[in-house]
């Protein structure tokens, strides 16, 4: 099954530049079977770009192993809820609140990033047993997931809740290393090699915990983009 360039095998369907891939799409093995190839931005807000593409999906990850740069974890995903989401809840509380609106489960098992390339092999499951297996263990990580097709690829912005809310991360995938990107103006400072920011350290480091910190290294180094990935086109207009 084939998906348009630049979209993700990740958590959602990257949207094509005539609208959104659907998630077969997204999870389809094509170039280099079980490894992802992405780069991730931090970002201050949501950017008007991705607002304006349809509703986002709701993504509730629960690790129950990340250690040493590897993962085991139980993904659900589906539409938010009809009515919005509190700001305090924390990700047992949204797991609660969002269980009937679930649609997708899948258990994902990752490998260490190496120069923007991650091995991971994933297998859908039923909503009901993935539910119940996540709501008995596992350090959960809960946000909401826009796409948005910029330029030749399709990016990803996960807006994370419960305790990594404000965070805010862009995510270019492809089917093969992501060289030559075109980098969109919303993006502050590339975090692909910090493992700070994958979402298995996420569930058990929450971003408030560093968030200050984080904010007086900026402060002090300034943005930064890899340069070992070709030539970076920054200030993509969205």
């Amino acid at each position: 099954m084939s998906r348009p360039p630049g979209a993700t095998r990740g958590d959602a369907g990257c949207p094509g530049p005539t609208g959104p891939a659907p998630y077969s799409d997204a999870m389809s093995d094509v170039g280099h079977g079980d490894f992802e190839f992405e780069r991730k931005f931090f970002v201050r807000s949501v950017p008007e770009a991705a607002l304006r593409e349809p509703a986002p999906v709701l993504v509730l990850q629960s690790y129950f192993l990340a250690a040493d740069g590897y993962a085991l974890r139980i993904r659900l995903q589906g539409p938010p809820p009809p009515a919005p989401l509190p700001a305090d809840l924390d990700e047992h509380e949204l797991l609660e609140a969002a269980a009937p609106s679930f649609t997708f489960c899948a258990l994902t098992a990752k490998g260490p990033y190496v120069g923007g390339t991650r091995y991971e092999a994933e297998r859908e499951l039923d909503v009901s047993a993935g539910l119940a297996m996540v709501r008995l263990g596992g350090d959960l990580v809960a946000k909401l997931r826009y796409s948005v097709w910029l330029g030749t690829d399709g990016w990803v912005i996960d807006a994370f809740l419960g305790r990594n809310r404000p965070l805010v991360i862009a995510e270019c995938e492809r089917g093969g290393p992501v060289t030559d990107l075109a980098i969109p103006d919303f993006c502050v400072s590339e975090v692909t090699d910090d493992p700070r920011f994958s979402n298995d350290a996420l569930a058990v480091s929450p971003y408030r915990h560093w968030s200050a910190a984080y904010e007086r290294e900026l402060e002090s180094d300034g943005p930064r983009f890899l340069t070992e990935f070709g030539q970076n086109q920054l200030g993509l207009p969205t």
